[in-house]
């Protein structure tokens, strides 16, 4: 008998999880809350690993794909002082594809392919262990039974509180996000500042962050330490208060840095969650999870990564063997349980470095994971 198998979230785990089943001839309903494919904007870029992104993407057959869309330019990085000096500047060798970016609206794209999305299916509730499987129910009134559940639908899954009553809890770092488009054409001397990858530049607790994306789009995140509640304070509505308190949270910084805050269009506020580094859960027969609905984790490039290697690991456990489901998500859960604390210590650890009272802190980290 066919199992019946959904996953909530159509994000980079979720359609992972059903791109890798779908190779494997197995069919996967796509829960996702979301109306339409552009009811929003996709975000900005994803730098994907070797070993983890790219090799989920391998086990979808996607490889080749991938890397026609990729971006190894992107693997640039600058770090300047608060004066505007260039403290470093790596760039990648001819041929290395460590870690590629690319526009997370085009991956969306590229996994979605023929799968079966069904927009509009935001989900409330899952509820395990009825007579007819575990009982998905929608927004709109209506419920459906499946036989294996995954919540990839992120740091406020409705999944999650079926298996965990985890929280996730405010790092004390906020991020407030805005963007650029037509940056060569309309502001070439930042396109030269921000150059082919991206350009951080790191004060006392707090840091400014720019990343190009493909057709001269540059994402810019000014991050800060601030307790909850004042950072609630701020409306990104109000996009000339909140653009001269962030020029006055970085007074003091190189003009040209700051012109990245004085030409952003629209701002989003992002206060950053994460859950317990160990969080795990008892097994619940019908019912997982992955990527941030699992182990959220500081934005510090591993959280697509790991949700997509989550994803595909999970899909070729199932398909590996559909008769025994439980004992496929049992296998799964441990094998992700160490990987994601493993990630999660290691981010946490990044943040407090690269948002921190001493910003020679963020310099050293990036000495250490950069190639010589």
């Amino acid at each position: 008998m066919r199992q019946r198998i959904a996953v909530v979230g159509g994000g980079p785990g979720g359609l992972t999880f059903a791109r890798v089943l779908h190779r494997h001839g197995h069919r996967v309903a796509v829960l996702e809350r979301d109306p339409a494919p552009d009811a929003r904007p996709p975000g900005g870029t994803l730098d994907l690993h070797e070993g983890l992104g790219q090799l989920a993407l391998d086990k979808a057959g996607l490889r080749a794909e991938f890397e026609a869309l990729s971006r190894p330019e992107g693997q640039a990085m600058r770090i300047l002082g608060t004066d505007g000096t260039v403290l470093r500047d790596w760039r990648p060798r001819p041929g290395d594809r460590a870690n590629p970016e690319i526009d997370r609206g085009q991956l969306r794209d590229l996994l979605r392919g023929p799968l079966d999305v069904r927009w509009g299916r935001g989900v409330t509730r899952v509820t395990p262990g009825t007579p007819d499987g575990v009982l998905v129910r929608y927004a709109d009134g209506r419920q459906e039974p499946f036989d294996l559940v995954v919540g990839a639908d992120g740091a406020w899954s409705r999944v999650r509180p079926a298996v965990s009553p985890a929280t996730p809890h405010y790092t004390g770092v906020t991020a407030v996000e805005t963007s650029l488009d037509d940056v060569d054409t309309r502001h070439p001397q930042l396109a030269r500042l921000v150059g082919d990858g991206s350009m951080a530049v790191y004060g006392v607790n707090r840091a400014l962050v720019a990343q190009r994306n493909s057709g001269g789009h540059v994402k810019v995140y000014a991050q800060f330490r601030a307790p909850l509640d004042r950072s609630a304070d701020l409306d990104p509505a109000d996009a000339g208060l909140l653009r001269s308190h962030l020029l006055a949270l970085f007074d003091g910084w190189a003009d040209p840095v700051l012109d990245l805050l004085r030409h952003g269009a629209g701002f989003a506020l992002r206060p950053l969650h994460v859950l317990p580094v160990d969080h795990t859960w008892p097994h619940v027969r019908g019912v997982t999870l992955l990527g941030d609905a699992a182990h959220l984790m500081p934005p510090l490039g591993a959280g697509a990564n790991l949700a997509m290697l989550d994803g595909a690991e999970l899909a070729e456990a199932v398909a590996a063997d559909p008769a025994d489901l439980d004992g496929a998500v049992r296998a799964f859960e441990e094998r992700m349980w160490t990987r994601a604390g493993r990630w999660a210590r290691v981010t946490a650890a990044g943040l407090e470095r690269l948002v921190s009272p001493d910003p020679a802190q963020a310099l050293a980290l990036f000495d250490e994971v950069q190639p010589a």
